[in-house]
């Protein structure tokens, strides 16, 4: 717990700094998880129907260039908290899961040799010694509020009740909301006498939509605070998985085309249009109120758009039957969206997980009447930073002492009386492909650690002006530019004391070399069958009965998605089997999955629906290799969080 005396000193200096309680806006802040750049109307959407997002741009401070982290914890916690993800140290989108202790370790105990780094993990809640933007606010007099996603710590200490917001209305863990219909009490992996959520949620009539209850539950506390200054905490589960929408919705968008030819998933529309009416229910409540001209409202989004999950073929369907965990969500993605991702982020590369610009460019919008004109845009670089000195300024509220605030108030630029005084903003983010990335003018510089096989070069370097789709890395040609954008990360890296991947001292190059050159599969143990080495995969030869590759290291939380590419003239049934960390032993039926492995010379993808409950412990893909012999480019698993696991044998060897 922090000392009484910096509580009260903080509570001194906020009321020392308070005008008159009529000076005070009130401070809402909508955040959509998971909505991209470009996946609303005022953004450039030709498909999402957003009518009140259009609303809102035509009364706000539209932002062009506007980041996050390219996952949600660390986002929320950077809005929070004023300070870049390096220095709270959520860094993943791992608020889920159990806390460790204050002093465990940000490493694994364990590297293999054949890794050259050691990457750091994650602190999985934020942390309760930060003085957070609801706790200076309700110190000086505002009434606080958070309802939605929190996914930033599920233990009783780290929940948004001891973060400052004396109205909650949560649940955890959450990744996702429990469900996107009432009843909400038992998880998405649980069925009857299931894991139950916990949190301050509570159930609605059957078949109440969660997004529409979170409105409900924002207009009460705004109506009930209308006549005190509060700090409203909108968090908003859509669009994040498991993709539940209103099929009445959903049916009008079924038949309906992008003239762009990008975005077509009827789903995602559906449930944008919840949200557009969730943000009009809001917007009309402060209009009927007479609140709109004294509220400073911000609408962002925790990350890129999503365009990886949830995509299915007629095959996964084959896998699973009625009675399935996720037959009926298989039936219903495969019914409205066939294969489509969730969105689509074009013109801007890649999505969610990623450092690039669809993974970490967001939507974001700032209403005050009076103060930002009405239908204006900037192009000022920004960041989840910048929130929470912004709102302190907005409301007279001094600074607490002992925080370091990363951020800079963007009152200057939405005033239009001058300019941020930055001359970078840097995401971090050594995680998944691990990486570290510096914004400075137009130039945008990605650094990372060692090469990956689909991505190969450890310097990119783009310019934004012309190349918004990162499509043309000019380190080479620039190296001038690229020294003096990783001076700018090595200077970010001292400042905040970043905990960054270390060389592993159990790194030996023989022995990653021989694992290349003899079982470049890197934790893939063949069990009667032979690995063969080709230029763009390995072979799969059939040596014993029952031909399969096993694999302790993909360590998810489930349910998974496999994804397997591969080539095999005559195919056959293959089965995927699996006992999680706790299980001794495979058991002797059940926790297996089969499927049809496509015949033929060209390449095929396979997606399989893992429905793993835990976390896995070892993995086994039985191949068809007796038959015919079996070529794999790709065997990769998804699981919670957009955590993965992937062996890539088509990449530069």
């Amino acid at each position: 717990m922090r000392p009484l005396f910096l509580l009260f000193n903080l509570v001194a200096c906020s009321l020392l700094a308070l005008p008159a309680h009529g000076e005070r806006p009130n401070v809402i802040l909508f955040l959509v998880d998971d909505m991209g750049w470009i996946d609303s109307t005022p953004y450039g959407s030709q498909y999402y129907e957003t009518p009140n997002i259009m609303r809102l741009a035509n009364q706000s401070m539209r932002f062009t260039d506007a980041y996050a982290v390219p996952l949600c914890s660390p986002t929320r916690a950077t809005i929070l908290s004023g300070q870049y993800s390096a220095r709270h140290g959520v860094t993943s989108a791992s608020g889920h899961l159990p806390a460790r202790s204050a002093d465990a370790s940000r490493y694994p105990e364990k590297a293999s040799p054949t890794a050259k780094f050691i990457y750091p993990t994650s602190k999985n809640f934020l942390d309760p010694q930060l003085i957070v933007l609801p706790e200076v606010l309700r110190s000086a007099g505002y009434r606080t509020g958070h309802f939605g996603k929190w996914h930033m710590g599920i233990a009783p200490q780290h929940r948004p009740d001891q973060h400052g917001f004396e109205t909650t209305w949560f649940c955890v863990p959450d990744p996702g909301p429990p469900s996107y219909f009432s009843p909400y009490g038992v998880t998405q992996e649980g069925n009857a006498g299931g894991r139950q959520k916990v949190g301050t949620i509570t159930d609605g009539p059957e078949g109440e939509y969660i997004t529409d209850r979170l409105t409900d539950e924002a207009v009460r506390f705004i109506k009930t605070h209308r006549n005190e200054p509060f700090y409203l905490n909108l968090c908003q589960y859509a669009v994040h998985g498991p993709w539940g929408h209103k099929t009445s919705y959903t049916e009008t968008f079924a038949d309906k085309t992008d003239p762009r030819g990008k975005q077509k998933n009827p789903i995602m529309a559906s449930m944008l249009k919840s949200v557009d009416e969730s943000l009009g229910r809001v917007l009309d409540t402060l209009d009927e109120l007479g609140l709109t001209d004294n509220t400073l409202f911000v609408f962002y989004s925790d990350n890129g758009g999503n365009t990886h999950s949830r995509t299915y073929d007629d095959r996964k369907l084959a896998n699973v039957g009625p009675g399935h965990p996720q037959y009926d969500a298989i039936q219903d993605w495969r019914k409205w969206a066939g294969g489509e991702p969730p969105t689509n982020n074009s013109p801007l590369r890649e999505g969610k997980g990623r450092i690039y610009e669809g993974g970490q460019r967001v939507p974001l919008m700032v209403r005050w009447p009076g103060r930002v004109e009405p239908g204006t845009t900037s192009d000022a670089v920004v960041g989840p930073i910048d929130l929470y000195p912004t709102i302190l300024e907005a409301t007279a509220t001094e600074r607490p002492e002992g925080h370091v605030l990363d951020g800079l108030s963007l009152l200057p630029v939405l005033e239009q009386t001058g300019d941020l005084n930055r001359n970078a903003l840097f995401t971090w983010f050594p995680h998944l492909i691990p990486a570290v990335s510096v914004r400075a003018g137009d130039y945008k510089l990605i650094r990372r650690w060692e090469p990956h096989s689909s991505y190969p070069e450890v310097r990119e370097l783009y310019d934004l002006s012309d190349d918004i789709g990162e499509t043309n890395n000019l380190a080479s040609k620039m190296p001038e530019k690229v020294a003096e954008l990783e001076a700018l990360i090595d200077a970010f890296i001292v400042d905040t004391d970043a905990v960054t991947p270390l060389p592993n001292p159990a790194y030996q190059p023989q022995a990653a070399r021989a694992a290349l050159n003899r079982e470049p599969t890197w934790g893939l143990v063949p069990k009667s069958c032979e690995i063969e080495v080709l230029d763009d995969a390995i072979r799969i030869t059939g040596a014993g009965r029952t031909p399969f590759l096993g694999t302790a290291q993909v360590r998810l939380s489930g349910p998974l998605t496999m994804r397997l590419r591969t080539r095999s003239s005559a195919g056959g049934r293959a089965k995927v089997q699996w006992k999680t960390i706790d299980q001794e032993a495979f058991p002797e039926s059940g926790q297996t999955v089969e499927f049809d492995l496509p015949n033929g010379n060209e390449w095929h993808e396979t997606k399989i629906d893992v429905p793993l409950e835990g976390r896995s412990g070892t993995v086994r893909l039985y191949l068809p290799a007796n038959d015919s012999v079996v070529d794999v480019q790709l065997i990769e698993f998804a699981g919670k969080s957009d955590q993965t696991k992937a062996w890539d044998f088509a990449g530069d060897r």
